[in-house]
């Protein structure tokens, strides 16, 4: 096997179509993980970070690809350069694109320790351990000798689409699915119901509309909804992000990986659910409801319809985004946590401050923790009854 690192994006032009075709083989793979869906992030947010992709090879044939960047972050012990994926967080999981993710990250991080340092930490986000990476991540790390730290990071609602309606709506709880069903009538009696979705199948197909109507449709609603008052910085219209979204929306469009949901009453736009699907696996990115057409719980109503409308087409699994679970408690079939893989460099000063520091505040929780049982043993309260109330 060789090895070669890309730091211009321009430059992984050449490789389109192995990352494509890598991609399609990936575990877990998504539009996130995509060349088209790098090139829009790094236009928009490459300042204090520099590219490092290292692309692997095996007798020519180009087996993996891991892309990573360098960024510098702020700590209350100072700032630090973190080697880490380009992603921030805008999707549930990343990581290498491969058939083998796990010998693809070895040879990655072989090099990397053998070439000259430029950052403190090794930091992998959003690593699905116990779902599609499958300890890949962790393995690799070891075999690369690589001591690590595991943290949870995050936890992200799933819905399993390999059923039918009536079966999962059988197995949400009685106040979900009466919530859903009120939902249904009230909507349906201010007017006729029209739900649409729109999914192109991409350029390869001669099929990359992006339709721009309808996804300025959804611009329109999240204004009136309570993204337009949002100040988070993340939301479909904030003007930090709203030209990103747009860039994005073409691009994923030309790829195939749209998947735009409209819920229509009486002839107007009254919801939107705008997602990426990949292999018949849908993320939710945005979704959001026009208070001023109903508030009959047109949210609640659209969701329905497009979960039911997936199980009708074949779509495997629906990811509703990390973060928020109470919001989604209704719909979703099981929870996943995301973790953080984090290695300190043996030449970094800052690297060995932040590793002490860590090290006391586990020591520090550790002592918090044992301090904790033995007063509930003084008082007589075991941890078993402790817990119980």
């Amino acid at each position: 096997m060789d090895i070669i690192e890309v730091n211009e994006i321009k430059d992984l032009e050449s490789y389109r179509n192995d990352w494509n075709r890598l991609l399609s083989v990936t575990p877990g793979g998504s539009f996130f993980q995509s060349l088209d869906w790098l090139a829009i992030y790094w236009q928009h947010f490459h300042e204090k970070q520099y590219l490092r992709v290292f692309v692997v090879r095996d007798a020519n044939e180009v087996t993996g690809i891991v892309p990573l960047c360098v960024r510098r972050i702020k700590t209350k012990l100072g700032s630090c350069s973190i080697l880490t994926y380009p992603f921030d967080d805008w999707g549930s999981y990343y990581g290498p694109v491969s058939a083998d993710p796990e010998t693809t990250l070895k040879v990655a991080l072989d090099l990397i320790q053998a070439s000259q340092q430029d950052w403190d930490l090794i930091d992998l986000r959003c690593v699905d351990t116990d779902g599609f990476d499958a300890g890949a991540t962790e393995r690799a790390m070891d075999a690369s000798n690589l001591s690590c730290k595991k943290f949870e990071w995050d936890q992200t609602a799933y819905v399993d689409l390999n059923q039918d309606w009536d079966t999962y709506l059988a197995g949400r709880s009685g106040k979900a699915r009466q919530t859903y069903l009120r939902a249904e009538k009230r909507v349906a009696k201010e007017g006729e119901i029209e739900f649409m979705r729109y999914r192109p199948r991409g350029e390869e197909y001669g099929d990359g509309d992006p339709r721009r109507d309808l996804y300025e449709i959804c611009e329109a609603i999240a204004r009136q909804s309570w993204q337009g008052n949002s100040t988070t910085g993340t939301t479909l219209t904030h003007e930090k992000v709203a030209q990103f979204f747009r860039d994005t929306h073409e691009s994923a469009a030309r790829f195939g990986a749209v998947d735009l949901n409209l819920l229509y009453l009486s002839g107007k736009p009254a919801a939107f659910n705008y997602n990426y699907i990949y292999q018949g696996r849908v993320y939710s990115l945005r979704m959001g409801f026009d208070p001023a057409v109903s508030n009959k719980g047109l949210g609640r109503l659209l969701m329905g319809r497009m979960i039911r409308n997936s199980m009708e087409i074949g779509d495997q699994l629906l990811d509703i985004g990390p973060g928020s679970l109470d919001a989604k408690k209704y719909w979703y079939t099981s929870v996943e946590s995301s973790y953080r893989y984090v290695h300190y460099s043996q030449v970094s000063k800052m690297a060995k401050v932040l590793q002490t520091s860590s090290r006391i505040a586990d020591w520090c929780r550790d002592r918090f923790m044992h301090d904790l049982e033995n007063e509930k043993q003084d008082s007589g309260h075991s941890s078993f009854s402790a817990s119980r109330h």
